[in-house]
């Protein structure tokens, strides 16, 4: 082999790993200067304009986007093999180009993001650098085993700037998540600007989890951004707005949504279980619509999280009346509803999305949602909570639903994992963030990463391939690009990292 060869990325390195992957050891495509990136398809441009604004600072090269397909460069057009669906993809390395055939613009993401990872890591680089460029000879022909492959946020225990959040968005959808659940409301804070209630964040979003106090919440203008920066990357927005209870920072800012019409004070611990809405008045329900109808409106994606979780101060009869009221709301407003799983048991609403956050094998209710024909988000806090500690030494995170290192975190199925949920009553894998104890950026990336990976493999790999000692050093391949990324990862041990 030629040098310029052993510097491309082995195609053995991809996470999550293709359906398909044929080699070409004949071919090598390096990207130069006169390069292209060619469109026959206008479902194409955002991932290509993403595609270009990565590769441009780092490359030197001008990549302009063109109609098209002559001359070198990275081709991204239609007539994908009916097997990639909705979300696969067929990347094909010649000499001359990179042609990534999709049949929409999810699919066009997902091939770029694998392109991405063919390339030296330091294509990464937010700088320039010296080349060269090269891509391995190879046919890869590739589509997700499910449709929901999420992360989510917390950002209502500690509050994340836009720019913080967009970093984040940045780093997911490197790993083909297509989901981005954000968790703007809680016991501690309230984070998006509701006109209709205005101390909801002028009082509820002042304060967070130790104390600091501050502007801690953002404007529709900024939610919006938000919104469109994700869609830019191939991401769905889910907003979360927890209820009936996580409801202490409503509580606070609006005297009449307590039954006893007393405001309640601030809280900045970590407690759970606590609040509640008053489920008896019907303002609860004013207040809930106003919610549902102003964030819908700036929320482009069919979702509306509700919580529904912990709900530990509110009796069984009142919870039930109370999802009663709340879910047809969201139906009015256009809106699916999806929620942790606790909600499910008050409904036989097949549309709907039980998350299951459990830490067991079995949950009757969600058994039996699946059984009607739900389809059920996993999310099992003793598998993918980003939050739990790696070791019983890691600085950051809980406990609460065990230690959970990166092996842990992939030994599971998500298809054979619950009793009565079979793999096709599952809608996905979404891997939870959640900050009691997490600050800043770097925070956020050593939970996350390599564990946030580790659950884009099982929401995108078949079942067939899953086997540890094959995907750990695909996983510990991703080290030179996170360095060069500047993403502050956890070092596991269990991992070969590569150098």
């Amino acid at each position: 082999m030629t040098g310029t060869a052993e510097a491309a990325t082995p195609l053995q390195e991809l996470v999550p790993q293709p359906v398909q992957v044929q080699p070409r050891t004949d071919i090598t495509f390096t990207l130069t200067a006169s390069a292209k990136i060619q469109l026959t398809t206008p479902e194409a441009r955002k991932p290509a304009e993403r595609l270009a604004e990565i590769l441009r600072p780092s490359t030197g090269f001008q990549l302009p986007i063109t109609d098209g397909t002559t001359g070198e460069g990275i081709v991204l057009t239609s007539g994908a093999d009916p097997k990639t669906g909705q979300e696969g993809y067929q990347l094909d390395v010649t000499p001359n180009q990179v042609i990534i055939r999709a049949n929409t613009t999810a699919g066009h993401f997902n091939g770029t993001a694998t392109l991405r990872q063919l390339l030296p890591p330091k294509a990464e680089a937010k700088t320039k650098q010296p080349g060269p460029w090269p891509v391995p000879g190879a046919s890869i022909l590739d589509h997700p085993r499910y449709h929901h492959r999420g992360a989510m946020l917390d950002v209502s225990r500690h509050f994340f700037t836009t720019d913080q959040v967009k970093r984040y968005i940045d780093q997911i959808a490197a790993f083909k998540i297509n989901y981005f659940h954000l968790h703007l409301s809680d016991d501690q804070g309230w984070r998006l600007e509701i006109k209709a209630w205005p101390d909801l964040t002028k009082i509820g979003g002042s304060t967070e989890v130790g104390g600091r106090t501050g502007k801690l919440y953002y404007t529709q203008d900024q939610y919006r951004d938000l919104v469109t920066y994700a869609q830019n990357r191939g991401i769905t927005v889910i907003p979360e707005f927890d209820m009936p209870g996580h409801t202490n920072a409503a509580q606070a800012s609006y005297a009449e949504l307590n039954c006893d019409g007393k405001k309640r004070p601030l809280y900045t611990g970590t407690d759970v279980g606590f609040s509640s809405l008053c489920i008896s008045k019907e303002i609860t329900y004013k207040f809930i619509e106003d919610v549902v109808r102003e964030v819908s409106a700036i929320t482009p994606g069919p979702y509306f999280h509700i919580g529904g979780d912990e709900a530990l101060s509110t009796p069984d009869a009142d919870y039930v009346t109370f999802m009663n009221r709340v879910l047809p709301i969201v139906k009015k407003y256009g809106k699916t509803t999806t929620g942790w799983h606790e909600f499910i048991k008050t409904t036989t609403d097949t549309a709907l999305v039980p998350q299951f956050w459990g830490t067991t094998r079995s949950d009757a209710n969600v058994a039996a949602a699946a059984q009607r024909g739900n389809k059920v988000l996993m999310s099992p806090a003793n598998r993918i909570y980003l939050d739990m500690k790696y070791n019983k030494n890691t600085k950051l995170g809980l406990d609460w639903a065990g230690l959970v290192e990166v092996r842990d975190a992939y030994s599971w199925n998500p298809g054979a994992y619950l009793n009565g949920v079979t793999e096709t009553s599952v809608r996905g894998v979404e891997a939870p963030l959640w900050t009691e104890t997490i600050r800043t950026s770097a925070d956020i990336e050593y939970m996350a990463f390599p564990r946030l990976p580790v659950a884009a493999e099982l929401g995108w790999s078949s079942a067939a391939t899953h086997n540890w000692d094959r995907f750990a050093p695909r996983l510990g391949a991703q080290g030179p690009r996170w360095k060069v990324q500047g993403i502050n990862y956890y070092a596991s041990t269990q991992v070969p990292w590569k150098k």
